[in-house]
C-alpha cells in the first residue's frame, strides 16, 4: 500500500457554500415571492365571488318576477321559490334550489317587498356580511 497524502487542488480551494447570511436572504426572497403570489390569487377568487355574487341578484330578480307573474303576487320571503306556499295558486316552482338563496361567501340574501325604490329589493352584503363597506365588502343592491 502506497501512502497517499490528501491534498486540496486550488480549484476545490476556490469553492465555497452558501454563507448562514446568503442562505437566509434567498429564504426571505422565496418568502416575498410566494407570498406576493398568494395574495393575488386569492385576491382573484374574492373579485371572482363578487361578480358571481352581482350576477345572483340579477338572476334571483328574475326568479322573483317569475313566481310574481306565476302567482300574482311577490313571495313574502326567498324560501317561497323553493317550497310552495299553501295560500298560493299557479305555483309553477320551483323557481329556485336552497343553495342558491345565499351568496358565494355563505350569507343569506335579504329580500325586502316592498323595496324602497320598487316592488322588491335584494341585498347581498359583501363578503364581510355586514352593511356597507368597499371593494369586496360592499353591497350589491337589485332594486
Amino acid at each position: 500500500m502506497r501512502n497517499r497524502s490528501l491534498t486540496r487542488s486550488p480549484s476545490a480551494a476556490r469553492q465555497r457554500g452558501m454563507s448562514l447570511i446568503e442562505i437566509i436572504i434567498v429564504i426571505v426572497l422565496i418568502g416575498a415571492v410566494l407570498a406576493f403570489v398568494g395574495s393575488r390569487v386569492l385576491g382573484g377568487k374574492d373579485r371572482g365571488d363578487y361578480n358571481i355574487a352581482k350576477a345572483q341578484v340579477q338572476t334571483m330578480a328574475g326568479k322573483v318576477e317569475a313566481f310574481q307573474m306565476d302567482t300574482g303576487r311577490l313571495p313574502t320571503s326567498l324560501e317561497e321559490l323553493v317550497t310552495q306556499p299553501t295560500d298560493v295558486n299557479g305555483w309553477l316552482g320551483p323557481y329556485a334550489k336552497p343553495a342558491e338563496l345565499k351568496d358565494p361567501w355563505g350569507h343569506p340574501i335579504e329580500y325586502r317587498a316592498p323595496g324602497e325604490g320598487g316592488p322588491f329589493d335584494l341585498i347581498v352584503l359583501g363578503k364581510d356580511g355586514k352593511v356597507g363597506g368597499t371593494s369586496v365588502d360592499a353591497d350589491i343592491k337589485y332594486e
